[in-house]
Parts: C-alpha cells; sequence; structure tokens
C-alpha cells in the first residue's frame, strides 16, 4: 500500500506562484508514476501533470506547459508541482495519485492505484 498526502494550496493572486507537495510513504518502492490532476467547481476532474518515478521522465497538459512544473525528489518520497503566472481558470481541488501495482497510461486517472484528498487552490482575479 501506498499513500499519499499534498500540501502547499492556498489563496493567491491571479500572476502569483504555488508549490505543491505530495508526500508519499509506504510500499513507495514500486511507484512508477505519481500524477497530479484536478476538479474545478462543477467540472469534472481532469489531467494536470506526471512524473515516471524510477527515471524522473515528466508529462504535462499544453495548458500546464510552460506554467507548471513537476518535478520529483526520490530521497524525500516527494513530489512537486510548481505552478507559476496562475490564473483564475486554475482555481481547483488538485489531486496527487500514484500507480504502484504495475503500469499505466499517465494521463488516464483509472490507472492510478492511490489519491491523496487534495489540497485547495484559489486564483483570485
Amino acid at each position: 500500500q501506498v499513500q499519499v498526502v499534498e500540501s502547499g494550496g492556498g489563496l493567491v493572486q491571479a500572476g502569483g506562484s504555488l508549490r505543491l507537495s505530495c508526500a508519499a510513504s509506504g510500499r513507495t518502492s514500486t511507484t512508477y508514476a505519481v500524477g497530479w490532476f484536478r476538479q474545478a467547481p462543477g467540472k469534472e476532474r481532469e489531467y494536470v501533470a506526471a512524473v515516471l518515478w524510477k527515471d524522473g521522465t515528466t508529462f504535462c497538459t499544453d495548458s500546464a506547459k510552460g506554467r507548471f512544473t513537476i518535478s520529483r525528489d526520490t530521497a524525500k518520497s516527494t513530489v512537486y508541482l510548481e505552478m507559476n503566472s496562475l490564473k483564475p481558470d486554475d482555481t481547483a481541488l488538485y489531486y496527487c495519485a500514484v500507480i504502484y501495482r504495475g503500469r499505466g497510461i499517465v494521463n488516464f486517472a483509472r490507472h492510478y492505484d492511490t489519491w491523496g484528498q487534495g489540497t485547495r487552490v484559489t486564483v483570485s482575479s
């Protein structure tokens, strides 16, 4: 079993920055990928970015490219999502999730084995 806890959300003005953290615990040795998803009020959950645990390869959506950066610290079993130039449209509950039972397609939410409770990001205009 792997558990994750997100932190780092908050209220920020448009154009500002936040760094989200996802701390993993448990059997992290089998981790394949860690991803960030978000769900805005009244909308479906959407994929934001992911990182492959072993080699650090990163992926992100076109809307996140150039503004969001995902990274991992294997020594701390933590994944970060650095978010810059935030917009009101980025307001959402941000979730961290882990694929650890084999492999999967990182932008498919159903391929993830465990999810955190989320951390809220609010961007004011």
